[in-house]
């Protein structure tokens, strides 16, 4: 499908501070990145920190950290400046208070008074019924008045969308096409809680208006909320940015998403395992992107250049270990000795092996064909710190060679 090019694009990456940042997430950024990037626009970090029970205190840091590490520093952010901040949502309570309140004057929207208790209720009796969804929006049915006077007396309250009860919401997907949804089968989604704080659903459309965000680039589990965003979208009177809801990225068994609570799934934590930004990247940005070119193998000023929104897949894309391997691999070996040397020396002095620059750079040939990751420089190079040596013969024949030529 041919793509509803804006030039320039405004990105956005919107991750929530619970937690370190996902491979995912970091690839979708890189599709973010490379988009503004080559559209001339703008890539933007938003932090959605609405759910405070869950937030972590220097998530964000680890998350601007993450991103600059991969070289797609954004252009706008939390402590990098921009014009249309703030770009912190817990900052923007206000916004979303009067833009809930606009709705619910317009018609659009509604306030609804049941306690927990009663919403437990409703629901199983729906369940038991098989009704579809969980609310029966009994409050939708309020006078107005009666309802502003309720809220006058002090009684709690959350505002709900009042979504259409009849017809299809359609979400028109960049890379899928129309997806249609029955509006009958989808509840009157809570926009605001009783503490002031948005929902995603509310906070999401608000802040990608007010940004200017072009394309809402996001993995495809979040299309069940879609046409609840669509919708206020409608109510509000905005246009909506283009939709991209990208294919999810597998266990390397390929049974189900790569989850926070897999190994490997924590973007940082392969720097610390010795792999390149570069290789990372690299490997990244093929994770549902057809490569115009032959080879596999791109810089970001490659990437950047051959970029094509359109060209993304629907299909899922597994997490391949191996070949991630076999990329940062590449890529070390393409380094200058001088750079790999820099970029070795941390992790032989954090396992206790100082060396001076001039050593070093002879140690670089002995290992550098060798390398999978920098950290694999620990096991090979610490015979040079050892005080008795028995080496494996084998280990000490530069690669390519054999034994009768390395003589």
């Amino acid at each position: 499908m041919s793509a509803p090019q804006v030039d320039p694009a405004r990105t956005r990456i919107a991750p929530s501070p619970t937690g370190f940042m996902h491979v995912g997430t970091a690839r979708t950024a890189v599709f973010d990145w490379l988009l503004a990037r080559a559209t001339g626009g703008r890539f933007i970090l938003r932090v959605e920190d609405t759910d405070r029970k869950r937030f972590v205190e220097g998530a964000t840091e680890a998350l601007i950290e993450g991103l600059v590490w991969l070289g797609i520093r954004p252009d706008e952010g939390p402590g990098l400046g921009g014009a249309l901040g703030p770009y912190t949502q817990s900052e923007r309570l206000p916004i979303y208070a009067e833009h809930a309140a606009r709705l619910v004057d317009a018609g659009q929207a509604y306030r609804c008074f049941c306690s927990a208790e009663a919403l437990a209720a409703t629901r199983e009796a729906r369940r038991e019924a098989g009704l579809p969804g969980a609310y029966d929006r009994r409050c939708r049915q309020l006078d107005p008045a009666e309802s502003a006077r309720l809220a006058d007396e002090g009684r709690p309250y959350v505002i709900r969308l009042a979504m259409p009860l009849e017809g299809e919401i359609l979400v028109q997907d960049l890379l899928r096409g129309p997806v249609r949804f029955e509006a009958a089968e989808l509840e009157d989604a809570v926009l605001l809680k009783s503490d002031g704080y948005p929902t995603y659903q509310l906070a999401v459309v608000i802040d990608d208006h007010h940004m200017a965000i072009s394309h809402v680039l996001r993995g495809e589990e979040w299309i069940p909320s879609a046409p609840i965003q669509v919708r206020l979208y409608a109510a509000f009177g905005w246009q909506e940015p283009v939709w991209v809801h990208l294919p999810l990225v597998l266990r390397p068994d390929g049974r189900g998403k790569l989850s926070k609570r897999d190994g490997g799934a924590e973007l940082l934590e392969y720097r610390e395992r010795g792999y390149l930004p570069e290789a990372m990247f690299n490997y990244l940005a093929l994770l549902g992107w057809r490569f115009s070119g032959e080879t596999e193998v791109f810089d970001r000023d490659r990437a950047v250049a051959e970029f094509d929104i359109a060209a993304l897949q629907t299909s899922h894309a597994r997490w391949d270990a191996d070949k991630l391997d076999w990329l940062n691999g590449l890529y070390i070996r393409a380094l200058a000795p001088e750079d790999l040397a820099a970029r070795l020396r941390p992790f032989l002095e954090r396992a206790g092996m100082p060396v001076t620059e001039a050593r070093l750079l002879r140690m670089v040939p002995l290992v550098q064909e060798r390398l999978v990751t920098l950290a694999d420089a620990v096991e090979k190079l610490a015979l040079f710190w050892a005080e008795s040596v028995d080496p494996d013969p084998a280990a000490m024949i530069p690669k390519k060679l054999d034994a009768r030529s390395a003589l």
